[in-house]
């Protein structure tokens, strides 16, 4: 992760006061384990977005140096809104503009149709972000959407990496993988497939 020791320290305190709940918990794939990251809780915090958007943000701009302009973040709602949302509307305090969006899970048949909500545009360079992956099912379901819509996925850009796995199908996907923090970092092991 880019963004400074600084700046990452901070966001796993934040993650490990707000976010993480240790006990027994059932998962959404049915199986158990012993801890739970609701990342959302340092997301839609003021302080914890501040903290993502500065980690978030160095790693696009190291993509970028590598693989030209990002202009677009957002992914699969609604575990991707505060994290798009926020980190865009920091990066634009900062004169850097990244529109942001939001992919529905299902298609609108009134008003704007279709799954995109936002201001996602054909030909765009887009970070798929979330607030947490374990298998990373749901930011390529959105970087398959935008694909359709047009738009070039680049990379898949969560908080927290819990599963250990999405960096492979990601690669497979032919997107970067950039973490801001992992399961390790937090002192827990990757939950796996």
């Amino acid at each position: 992760m880019s963004g400074g020791t600084g700046t990452r320290d901070a966001l796993i305190a934040h993650l490990l006061e707000h976010s993480i709940r240790t006990g027994e918990f059932t998962l959404k794939s049915g199986r158990t384990s012993t801890w739970f990251c609701d990342a959302k809780q340092t997301a839609c915090r003021a302080d914890g977005i501040l903290l993502v958007a500065d980690a978030a943000l160095a790693e696009i701009e190291a993509l970028e140096a590598t693989s030209g302009p990002i202009t677009a973040i957002g992914g699969l709602t609604a575990g991707a809104d505060p994290v798009a949302f926020g980190i865009a509307a920091v990066a634009a305090t900062r004169g850097r503009h990244l529109r942001s969006f939001s992919i529905r899970k299902e298609s609108k048949d009134h008003g704007v149709q279709g799954r995109l909500a936002g201001a996602l545009q054909p030909g765009d360079r887009v970070v798929i972000c979330e607030d947490t992956v374990t298998r990373g099912t749901s930011p390529l379901e959105a970087a398959a959407a935008v694909r359709d819509l047009g738009a070039e996925p680049v990379a898949v850009l969560p908080i927290v990496d819990r599963g250990g796995t999405c960096g492979a199908a990601a690669a497979e996907a032919g997107l970067a993988f950039l973490p801001l923090v992992t399961a390790p970092d937090l002192g827990f092991p990757y939950e796996g497939p």
